[in-house]
């Protein structure tokens, strides 16, 4: 449950050729003491990488990638030590579930006047991975590539970008998500056929009954609560009106729903507040234990949104820290989109130059005994991606994204929700907002900062899905 801070797992299959083993019986232990001595220090700055030994033979490789497999590795790294027969690697490839991508690489940095024929020996993979490619596409096999040499400024750039899509796309295949309540009445866009989420996303999902919300609050001790409600005070700003007793209930709220989340083993969840004010025992919305909880990675969306859920968490493991979000109001004059909800966004965007607020709603949105609490939070300036995941035609999911800005606005004062303004990156916003709709974009999405397009689009790719990009 929760934000998981372990790197991508990544497993490398590194071939030689078994010609070699007579020829040049040194090669391919000097190829692997340069893997181990250059590639596994670069590598393990953003992964956490498995190397054992270069292999030659079909059978080798395919004991390699069966242990990377039990394992669980998140992606598989092709590396053409020297040229490699295409055929011995096919069959171990052929027979993978994991994601495939090849690194294009050799030891020697350019071609001199002084270029000889070790330098040939140790430095000839290129035309291994040109053989591998051919025949991979010939046989159907899915996979990435990337040339880069490891002194390259940018050398691993595109490689990260593909073990982290991997490990969230691998992740999501195994997440679990809770539903608290039932999809509001009448919202079309994010009802799911509950039996292909499972058959095509992989995510699992839990009913979590609103008593059982409402009995853990109830109970939490006393002290337990105190400190969370220290907390609050740290960290917030509070308002003038903000009373004990509304503290008390929104410190409840939070440890019953991070208890339901670690005893279901929820990576994300969604509530529907009419669900919960049909229980006459509510007390409070849990909307700042939800914005509290995508800060620590956690995956939400409104109003019964299982969808919408699983693709806050799948953005927030692309590119971290994410929220989810709704368009609310179009600004024409600003060229501009005004973002909100009730009360739940990712309390880790908020801007970094003053101190969150924590504020009352002036009025409830369901029946509840108490009052209801909210970080009204403005997100910080500066580049962003919305996503949104969606139902498509034909029973196919989407990824839809965009690059935005978020512009230099608010905190309002007059509003007690979280709220931003995003501009599109290029040209006007009815053309925006026509693209969106034409490709079936929801009202449920999400947002993060920087430009997450290139990890969407391969995760997308990864999980058989169209992706839209406007």
């Amino acid at each position: 449950m929760g934000k998981e801070t372990m790197m991508p797992r990544v497993g490398i299959l590194a071939t030689t050729l078994e010609l070699y083993e007579t020829l040049a019986p040194e090669l391919r232990e000097q190829r692997e003491q340069w893997v181990k001595r250059d590639l596994l220090p670069a590598l393990a700055t953003i992964a956490d990488v498995r190397f054992s030994r270069a292999v030659f033979r079909s059978d080798q490789m395919q004991d390699i990638v069966a242990d990377h497999q039990r394992d669980e590795v998140d992606v598989l790294l092709v590396l053409c030590l020297t040229y490699s027969t295409s055929q011995a690697i096919l069959p171990a490839l052929q027979g993978t579930r994991l994601p495939i991508i090849i690194w294009n690489t050799q030891e020697l940095y350019g071609v001199g006047e002084d270029f000889a024929d070790t330098a040939i020996a140790a430095n000839h993979g290129v035309h291994g991975t040109q053989d591998l490619c051919n025949v991979l596409r010939r046989a159907g096999v899915r996979f990435e590539y990337v040339t880069s040499h490891v002194d390259d400024a940018d050398a691993l750039e595109e490689l990260s970008d593909f073990f982290v899509t991997a490990s969230a796309v691998a992740g999501l295949r195994r997440a679990r998500l809770g539903l608290m309540g039932y999809p509001f009445p009448g919202m079309g866009d994010f009802a799911v056929d509950t039996t292909h989420l499972v058959a095509t996303l992989g995510c699992q999902w839990s009913a979590i009954p609103v008593e059982d919300y409402v009995l853990r609050a109830e109970a939490e001790p006393a002290e337990t609560v105190q400190r969370l409600v220290t907390e609050y005070r740290e960290c917030y700003e509070l308002a003038d009106d903000v009373t004990d007793d509304d503290l008390d209930a929104t410190a409840r709220s939070e440890l019953s729903l991070r208890a339901i989340a670690g005893e279901y083993r929820l990576d994300a969840l969604s509530f529907q507040f009419l669900a919960l004010g049909e229980d006459e025992r509510t007390v409070t919305m849990p909307f700042v234990a939800v914005s509290r909880m995508m800060a620590d990675g956690f995956g939400f969306a409104g109003e019964g949104d299982l969808v919408g859920a699983a693709g806050t968490w799948l953005l927030n493991r692309l590119r971290s820290p994410a929220s989810f979000s709704e368009i609310f109001t179009i600004d024409f004059q600003g060229n501009g989109l005004f973002v909100s909800h009730m009360g739940e966004a990712n309390v880790a965007m908020a801007r970094s130059d003053r101190k969150v607020r924590l504020v009352a709603r002036p009025k409830p949105i369901a029946r509840i005994r108490g009052r209801q609490l909210a970080l009204p939070i403005a997100m910080q300036p500066g580049p962003a991606t919305l996503c949104a995941l969606a139902a498509g035609p034909e029973q196919r999911w989407r990824l839809i994204a965009s690059r935005v800005n978020i512009v230099d606005f608010g905190p309002l004062p007059a509003l007690a929700v979280p709220h931003c303004k995003i501009v599109p990156e290029k040209g006007d916003v009815r053309r925006w907002l026509t693209a969106y709709a034409r490709l079936g974009g929801p009202h449920h999405n999400a947002i993060c900062f920087g430009d997450a397009t290139r990890r969407i689009k391969r995760a997308a790719e990864l999980l058989n899905a169209d992706y839209c990009e406007f």
